[in-house]
């Protein structure tokens, strides 16, 4: 009997043992949650020749011409914050007040100064992507169910699409704030501790969230560039209700409506960029029907083709120039002192009360035309490059800014471009690293010398944002939707 019992221990020793083993094994991470570990920090930049050398969808460029806009934005708020006191000059016309300088130039200026066209260029594109599909089933014809599908999901997905990323962003900057003593940034002010500051971000994301104001801009002050995602949300919208509301209507009528609701937002009342909008439903409806080979035979749209060579051109050449217009003139006056620009500022109607946009929206639609029927410039924006800035363009949108708070700012006080405003705890930091600002303006030596290490950190933050949030918040976005259907 002892010998049994003995016998039954042992064995049920070597079963737990057994078990254990097995459950510790189970536990221990495996090789490939390693591998996939790595391969989600590596940087994608070192391998984007590999990543994008496949085939890509047939819309790609203009992914890659919203990276390239998105690159845009970035440069001018570096621009801007590095040269507060030459900003009124960099933000004026070539030959303004005598000042000509190579980054004023027209054309040149857009890749120094180009950051309000790229944010009109964000809405055409917009437009076109958001209603291409939705509009392929209206010109199939019979697919009122799938329609209605496609316009339901969308627009149940768009705000959660857009504000996600925005929430964690925002939240992630505003956390750093209190770590420890606290991280000074010049914008936006911080309050006493990490619980107030949490009580005023829900405070004032509260009120950024509601996109049905009377008047003015939504700003969120823990990111001021994030004024436009209101602005997009409320462009979706008028895309979607626009689609329903002439899904049944006669290709015609169609354009005709849209071209007439075009012409109501820019000239009768303030709404730019919804004009914006509605240009890139236009773009795709025109790209669907010449791609189908079903263009009406119009007769401005037989002279647009006989002549398409050197309107192509001539839409480029326009909106590169156009896109150059003077962004900081604080009222039209000044835009008309700007040498080019006297004509130009009389066509700007009384009711964009932002004279800016005008000019930016008819650059912005000029120039997606060129590039959706220019094969050359499709295949510029579909290089790597341009494809791998697509990719992140959204977030590095959004982290760029928080990046230039935290980090760029305390680099170009070190090396010797500081700013009026900043407090003894970034003061620290003054000339720390001299370094020569010679150099053409916007290309100083100690300004690109800090874009060494500014410009890498953006990008990779910008690679991680876009795989551990914008990336999940879409995934979300639909696995809510599914979980409302009946």
């Amino acid at each position: 009997m002892r010998e049994l019992v003995c016998c039954n221990t042992g064995s049920t020793d070597s079963s737990q043992q057994e078990y254990l083993t097995s459950k510790t094994a189970s536990l221990r991470p495996s090789p490939n949650f390693w591998t996939n570990l790595a391969s989600s920090l590596t940087p994608e930049i070192f391998q984007i020749s590999k990543r994008y050398a496949g085939p890509l969808r047939d819309t790609a460029y203009l992914d890659g011409l919203r990276g390239v806009a998105a690159f845009l934005v970035y440069i001018v708020h570096h621009e801007s914050w590095a040269h507060p006191v030459w900003l009124p000059v960099m933000e004026m016309g070539y030959g303004y007040d005598g000042h000509r300088y190579f980054a004023c130039l027209p054309v040149v200026r857009i890749l120094f100064m180009g950051g309000h066209f790229a944010v009109s260029i964000f809405f055409v594109i917009s437009g076109f992507v958001l209603s291409r599909s939705p509009l392929k089933m209206i010109h199939d014809g019979d697919r009122a169910a799938d329609l209605a599908k496609v316009l339901s999901s969308a627009m149940f997905r768009r705000a959660i699409r857009l504000y996600t990323p925005v929430v964690a962003t925002t939240f992630i900057f505003m956390t750093i704030w209190h770590i420890g003593t606290g991280v000074w940034t010049a914008y936006p002010p911080h309050q006493a501790n990490y619980a107030a500051e949490v009580v005023a971000w829900v405070r004032e994301f509260s009120n950024f969230s509601f996109v049905f104001r009377h008047r003015g801009i939504a700003w969120l002050t823990y990111n001021l560039h994030t004024w436009s995602i209101p602005v997009e949300y409320k462009g979706s919208m008028v895309v979607y209700v626009s689609l329903l509301a002439l899904s049944r209507s006669s290709i015609q009528s169609r354009v005709s409506v849209v071209a007439g609701l075009i012409i109501y937002f820019m000239y009768v009342v303030d709404g730019w960029f919804i004009s914006c909008f509605l240009a890139g439903l236009l773009l795709a409806e025109f790209e669907l029907l010449q791609r189908s080979g079903q263009l009406p035979k119009w007769a401005w749209l037989n002279f647009l083709r006989t002549y398409q060579y050197l309107l192509l051109r001539l839409a480029l050449f326009a909106g590169l120039w156009l896109g150059s217009q003077p962004g900081g003139a604080p009222d039209i006056d000044y835009l008309k002192r700007s040498p080019g620009w006297y004509y130009l500022a009389f066509f700007i109607p009384t009711a964009c009360s932002e004279f800016k946009w005008f000019w930016f929206t008819v650059a912005a639609v000029l120039t997606v035309t060129a590039v959706i029927h220019t094969p050359w410039l499709r295949r510029l924006f579909e290089a790597p490059i341009a494809q791998y800035l697509g990719r992140i363009s959204f977030s590095l949108y959004l982290v760029h800014g928080p990046i230039l708070w935290l980090l760029a700012d305390r680099l170009y006080t070190a090396t010797g471009r500081t700013r009026e405003g900043q407090n003894q705890g970034i003061l620290a930091w003054k000339d720390t690293f001299p370094l020569s600002g010679a150099g053409p303006l916007g290309l100083e030596f100690n300004f690109l010398a800090c874009h060494l290490i500014i410009l890498p950190i953006t990008l990779y933050a910008s690679e991680l944002a876009t795989r551990l949030i914008d990336e999940p918040s879409v995934r979300f976005a639909q696995y809510l939707y599914r979980k409302t259907l009946a």
